[in-house]
């Protein structure tokens, strides 16, 4: 082969190449998320934008299931491991040669599923379809979940109708029924009358439920999950519904979106001034430095270092830091005892008060 057409080989494989790549999705700027972007980011990420482009929202869109598709695409493949380990090695190509694509991937029942929210709401139902029970459960979360946010994976037993052989009564409902009762006589009587449906058993399934634990939520807070409640052998399931719990907390109490904790110092700290580093919520060191005298109960604000808001993110409220002093527990001599009385140059204060009502 000569040289020329050698060439003229090699440059129509790369152009072959090159417009692979540039077919190929990218998958990182389809859910907006950095190449360094950690599981919660991409899921929360994939979370928005599902209800931003759901076909069902944009049906003047023609191509609003193409996104969707693709969206989901990103999806699947950078929330597993491995794909995305692939896919950032060479590709999209990489993953469909592999059998690592998954064509029968549902981004619908994957998203709406696991992650709790739906379209339309109960008002879509019928109003005359009967509803099985809602199950309300509390959802004990970490105070560090709900400054940070958080996906929380949960585990459910719940009966699931499966077909069984035989029909069964169903929709029974009464209806006014008018009967002959002779030549020119009628009368209106009220009957059950009832379909006649395949008949059902209840069987148990464990289903994996994911719970976002947004940044900011608060005691009493709601996460619905349509349809994972009990069921109705003629109607619609019931939904889950999880209330927000905090769980204590051994540094900070929490009220509203500001953040309580208190420090305990040295006497000798007290007097002369100190800096310490207090461990937040997301692993950063908040400083705190004073060199005036610290008094035991003393309190100091530090703004913007409270909880993050749950409208704003971007709002935080304030962490207040009350001092507690630890004085010697050791006896002093008398000449120590003479040096502190000429060093703190105090008058002795005998006033005698009623320290609870506060007159």
């Amino acid at each position: 082969m000569r040289t020329a057409d050698i060439f003229n080989l090699v440059l129509l494989n790369l152009a072959f190449y090159v417009l692979i790549i540039a077919a190929e999705r990218n998958f990182y700027k389809i859910l907006g998320v950095p190449k360094n972007a950690n599981t919660n980011q991409i899921k929360k990420a994939y979370r928005n934008l599902a209800k931003e482009l759901h076909p069902d929202k944009n049906k003047n869109d023609p191509d609003a299931s193409e996104k969707f598709a693709d969206l989901g695409a990103a999806y699947e493949v950078l929330s597993n491991p491995d794909k995305r380990k692939k896919y950032d090695k060479c590709g999209e190509e990489c993953l469909k040669k592999d059998g690592m694509m998954d064509s029968s991937f549902d981004p619908f029942s994957s998203f709406f599923g696991d992650f709790g929210f739906h379209f339309g709401g109960e008002g879509n139902r019928g109003r005359e379809t009967p509803k099985g029970g809602n199950v309300v459960m509390d959802l004990y979360v970490s105070l560090e979940e709900l400054y940070n946010g958080n996906f929380v994976e949960i585990t459910r037993k719940k009966p699931v109708m499966k077909p069984a052989e035989g029909t069964r009564k169903c929709n029974c409902r009464q209806e006014m029924q008018t009967r002959q009762l002779g030549p020119g006589r009628f009368q209106m009587i009220q009957q059950t009358v009832c379909d006649e449906c395949p008949n059902v058993k209840m069987v148990m399934e464990e289903r994996l439920l994911e719970v976002e634990i947004e940044q900011g939520m608060t005691d009493g807070q709601e996460v619905k999950f349509v349809a994972e409640g009990e069921p109705h052998l003629d109607g619609d399931p019931g939904d889950l519904i999880l209330r927000i719990k905090t769980q204590p907390h051994p540094r900070f109490e929490r009220r509203g979106d500001d953040l309580y904790t208190n420090v305990t110092i040295s006497l000798q700290d007290a007097l002369t001034g100190f800096t310490l580093d207090i461990d937040h919520l997301d692993g950063r060191k908040v400083k705190i430095t004073r060199e005036k005298v610290t008094w035991p109960g003393a309190r100091i604000r530090k703004k913007g270092e409270g909880m993050p808001n749950y409208e704003n993110n971007n709002l935080h409220g304030i962490m207040y830091i009350t001092f507690d002093v630890e004085f010697p527990k050791n006896d002093f001599t008398d000449d120590e005892k003479k040096s502190i009385r000429e060093l703190l140059k105090q008058k002795s204060v005998n006033n005698v008060y009623n320290g609870l009502r506060g007159y």
